[in-house]
């Protein structure tokens, strides 16, 4: 959940690798933000190093006050804290004589090392699993007088997850790093070499990467790369193009990252539909790696997920069945494989993750893996691990998601999911050609639909602010509208720090009514009049339930819908769509309405409190 950078360039010592670095650090402050730090190395000099407890600006104030000198080589860490507080003393690098280390991840065997280490006559400074890895490798360095070698021999001792870099004052050109079910990347220059936890960490000088397999460590000089096994043989690393630039991760003038990947919404999901077809119109999904005879007989579809990716499941549940007439579960990663789940060859377990990295779900795919299933991947981060160990991937094409909390990834997830119904339908017999045209060509119009209801949003702002000081808000839907409604509930909670829950309509009878009182905020996400009448009707019902008991009602609409209008306070009207693809309509106007009343709270949405954006840590 951290984020770390390293680099190496075969120029004189300058002030290039410390500005490489801070870069990177603000690029990748999202998935770290209790403390930042910094080593570096130059011929001939000791290890300079830096850190400072809070967010990055309190490392650059102190970089500020007391420079470190130029330097060939860095590498940087921005912390998100799991062993030891948010402390300067517990931030990253850690330092072992000549050894720096910085560590992503968390190592669980650290007590009995630590033991080893103390037994030894070592002095700890820090209450973090880390520093005993820095103690580790320095001990290893001293009897080989290899840091590839030092960092491989430790590494095969730890257990846990992890990605760590390391620098010694004595190889000023050299930086190392090794990762087990921890993300890393390495980004090619010219005449100079890069590691981060993601690619936007070198994303402003290079686009050409590698991604790193499952227990490898790279050694990065400025001319060469150099990829091991644990086992100490050469090992191969897969070499791609970004396909994104630097400016995709920047604000572009919007007021927050948050602000900015809501408006990206609508080019999110065009993105994620381009080139998904043929020329006869028949799906197309290139990652598709399946074979079609699997596909066909799959009988059961599992979705594993965390958080907004598992709402995204439950669109799709409703999606897949209605148009595959498979039945579809959708399970919370964490929960899936301790609770002895039924699967086999027959099954498809689709894992659904923004950064490619989510550890419970990483950890479903290879459980599912070992009972059998077919794994699929819809992810957002090439060359992350999820993708790397299913069987198959379908890529949403968000571009870059800075802010902690998802939104533009949640409706690309959606758009995937739609393609992986459709394409099983087609495969499968289950539509008809002109069927799945028809609901192509409706998801192609979504891009403009999505965008109509940005551009409708101002009302949904001023009510915001209005309720900025509110303390509880509830949220209603049905069908498609019930994970909509979950979803806005998490916003709220993830960025304004208040009460919201998301239900089921219909269970408002069956317990959840007894929370509204005189006064009391409910969303409503009202389905289309036009599709099952009677679920429109009944939601109707909901409506005028909880306002005869003093709610305040603001209600998602579609444009005409005029029943809805007596008992709502406020009505949000979207364009018309059909009724399982109005998700992609509903969600907007939440987004909107969490992310401004954070704003009007004062409070930082792009990195809300104790959230880090890539859960790498189970």
């Amino acid at each position: 959940m951290c984020g770390i950078v390293g680099y190496v360039g075969d120029q004189l010592p300058s002030a290039r690798p410390l500005e490489v670095v801070l870069e990177g650090l603000r690029r990748l402050e999202y998935r770290g933000y209790d403390s930042a730090g910094v080593a570096l190395v130059a011929p001939g000099s000791e290890l300079a190093t830096a850190k400072k407890a809070g967010k990055l600006v309190n490392l650059v104030d102190e970089l500020d006050a007391r420079p470190l000198p130029a330097a060939t080589a860095a590498i940087g860490h921005t912390r998100w804290a799991t062993h030891g507080g948010p402390t300067d003393a517990n931030a990253h690098p850690h330092v072992s004589g000549d050894v720096a280390i910085i560590h992503n991840g968390i190592v669980e065997n650290f007590a009995l090392l630590k033991a080893e280490l103390v037994a030894d006559g070592v002095t700890f400074a820090s209450e973090t699993d880390t520093e005993v890895v820095a103690h580790l490798v320095a001990r290893a360095y001293d009897a080989s007088k290899d840091l590839t070698d030092a960092l491989t021999q430790v590494a095969r001792r730890l257990e846990g997850t992890f990605t760590l870099l390391a620098v010694h004052a004595a190889l000023p050109d050299t930086v190392v790093g090794a990762r087990h079910d921890s993300p890393l990347v390495v980004g090619l220059g010219e005449g100079e070499n890069f590691l981060g936890s993601d690619v936007s960490a070198f994303i402003a000088s290079t686009r050409e990467a590698l991604e790193l397999g499952q227990d490898q460590v790279v050694t990065i000089t400025p001319t060469s790369v150099s990829v091991t096994g644990f086992d100490g043989e050469p090992a191969q690393a897969r070499r791609f193009t970004v396909d994104w630039d630097a400016k995709a991760a920047e604000k572009g003038g919007f007021r927050s990252f948050m602000d900015k990947e809501i408006h990206d919404q609508p080019q999110a999901v065009a993105d994620t539909l381009l080139g998904r077809t043929d020329t006869t119109g028949r799906l197309v999904l290139d990652e598709m790696r399946i074979d079609e005879s699997v596909l066909r007989s799959v009988d059961k579809i599992v979705v594993v997920a965390c958080g907004t990716a598992a709402y995204a499941g439950h669109v799709a549940k409703y999606a897949i069945e209605h148009w595959c007439r498979i039945p579809v579960e959708v399970e919370l990663a964490h929960e899936f494989r301790y609770r002895d789940p039924v699967v086999d060859d027959r099954t498809l377990v689709v894992a659904v993750s923004q950064s490619g990295e989510t550890m419970d779900t990483l950890m479903a795919v290879r459980h599912a893996k070992e009972q059998g299933a077919t794994t699929l991947a819809i992810v957002n981060t090439h060359g992350s691990t999820i993708p790397r160990e299913s069987d198959a991937a379908l890529y949403t094409h968000a571009g870059p998601e800075i802010a902690v909390a998802s939104t533009k990834a949640f409706l690309a997830q959606i758009t995937a999911a739609y393609l992986l119904g459709l394409y099983l339908a087609q495969l499968r017999g289950n539509k008809f050609p002109d069927e799945i045209s028809a609901i192509m060509a409706e998801l192609r119009q979504m891009p403009e639909k999505i965008q109509q209801v940005l551009d409708r949003a101002d009302r949904v702002r001023e009510i915001a602010r209005w309720m900025a000081d509110t303390q509880s808000v509830l949220f209603l839907g049905r069908h498609v509208g019930y994970p909509v409604a979950m979803e806005g509930a998490l916003k709220l909670k993830e960025l304004a720090y208040i009460h919201a829950e998301g239900f089921a309509a219909g269970e408002l009878k069956h317990g959840p009514i007894a929370l509204i009182e005189p006064g009391q905020p409910v969303f409503v996400v009202v389905p289309s009049p036009r599709g099952r009448d009677s679920l429109h009707s009944k939601i109707v019902s909901n409506i005028q339930e909880i306002r005869a008991r003093g709610a305040r009602t603001l209600v998602i609409a579609e444009d005409g819908d005029e029943a809805v209008v007596p008992y709502a306070d406020e009505v949000f009207s979207v364009p018309q769509s059909s009724t399982l693809l109005a998700p992609l309509l509903t969600v907007v106007p939440l987004q909107v309405f969490a992310a401004e009343l954070a704003t009007a709270k004062g409070l930082d949405v792009d990195q809300p409190r104790n959230l880090a954006k890539s859960v790498t840590v189970e």
